[in-house]
């Protein structure tokens, strides 16, 4: 009895230190957060534009009925902007409250390559 007690105590022992090595591998990797980059260049002008457009979206009658947040008026001011560039860079991720929006010049860069054709 004792020897099948000391066993599983060994067992037990393996177990418990494959777990603390498993918990420490994952905490030193880093987590990676990838989305599609566009480059943009911040120029009075382009932010103008981005700012008049995306302005007129909070305006629209979709956005600016939206009372549950500020982040969801946002959400839904960068979908009127631009369906195509907030499907490839925020639909598998979306933006959460307090969020610090790292994707935000690549939006603007997406948006501002994609709004030059219809630009005046």
């Amino acid at each position: 009895m004792a020897s099948s007690v000391q066993l599983l105590i060994a067992i037990l022992d393996l177990y418990l230190a494959d777990l603390a090595f498993s918990d420490a591998n994952f905490e030193n990797r880093a987590a990676t957060f990838s989305f599609p980059e566009f480059p943009y260049k911040e120029t009075a002008k382009n932010e103008a534009w981005f700012r008049e457009q995306e302005a007129s979206c909070e305006e629209s009658s979709l956005c600016s009925s939206i009372a549950e947040s500020r982040i969801a008026r946002t959400r839904c001011a960068r979908q009127c902007l631009s369906p195509s560039c907030y499907k490839e860079i925020y639909e598998a991720d979306e933006l959460e409250e307090g969020e610090i929006d790292v994707r935000l010049n690549s939006f603007k860069g997406c948006f501002i390559q994609r709004s030059t054709r219809q630009r005046p």
